[in-house]
C-alpha cells in the first residue's frame, strides 16, 4: 500500500490507516484545534469521534465540522475522479478493489445524505492524532473548494471476497 510521503507520485493511490479508531476528514483550517487522544479533559476529541454512530458523522471542530468515517477502522483512500473516500474492508488486492469502485458506486444503496460545509482543503487522518502532529504522520490532503457538499455513505460487496465502504462527497448548488 502506498503511504503518505512529501513527494506526490502520480497514479499512486495513497491509503491512510488508523491505529484502531475512526479516520476523519478535517478541514485543514482547524487542524490546530484538534487535540486527538491528547488532553486532560474527561472526553478527548478522539473520544468524541469514537462516539459517532454509523458509517459517517459530522463533528464540530472550531467554527466548522470534521467528517468522521466511523463504523470500523479500514484503510481509506480518496479517489478524486469519483469524489469518494474508498474504505478497504476486504479484497484480495488493492488493484482488484480499485477496479470494483465504479461498479460499487452504481450498485450502492446509499444512506441518507447529509450536508457538510467545507472552508477549503481537508486532511484525511487518524482521529487519534493531534492536528499539529499530522505533518509527521500518515495523512492525505484532499483538495476541496470552499462550499457546501452532500455526503452519503454505503457499504458494498461486489463479490464474495470484496467489501468496501464508500463515502461520496459532492458539491451542492444552493
Amino acid at each position: 500500500m502506498a503511504r503518505y510521503a512529501d513527494a506526490v507520485v502520480p497514479d499512486v493511490v495513497r491509503w491512510v490507516e488508523s491505529s484502531g479508531g475512526p479516520l476523519m476528514a478535517i478541514p485543514e483550517a482547524v487542524l490546530p484545534f484538534w487535540a486527538g487522544a491528547d488532553g486532560d479533559e474527561t472526553s478527548s476529541d478522539y473520544d468524541r469521534a469514537c462516539d459517532i454512530d454509523g458509517y459517517v458523522g459530522l463533528l464540530p471542530v472550531g467554527d466548522t465540522r470534521a467528517l468522521v468515517l466511523g463504523h470500523e477502522p479500514a484503510p481509506t483512500a480518496y479517489l478524486a475522479e469519483h469524489g469518494t473516500f474508498v474504505r478497504r474492508h476486504a479484497a484480495d488486492s488493492e488493484a482488484e478493489l480499485l477496479a470494483e469502485v465504479p461498479a460499487a458506486l452504481d450498485a450502492a444503496a446509499w444512506e441518507p445524505e447529509m450536508e457538510w460545509r467545507v472552508p477549503g482543503p481537508v486532511v484525511l487522518c487518524d482521529a487519534a492524532r493531534p492536528g499539529d502532529a499530522l505533518r509527521q504522520k500518515d495523512h492525505v490532503r484532499v483538495e476541496l473548494d470552499p462550499g457546501h457538499y452532500g455526503v452519503r455513505a454505503a457499504y458494498v460487496s461486489t463479490g464474495p471476497g470484496t467489501w468496501l465502504g464508500l463515502v461520496q462527497v459532492r458539491p451542492l448548488t444552493h
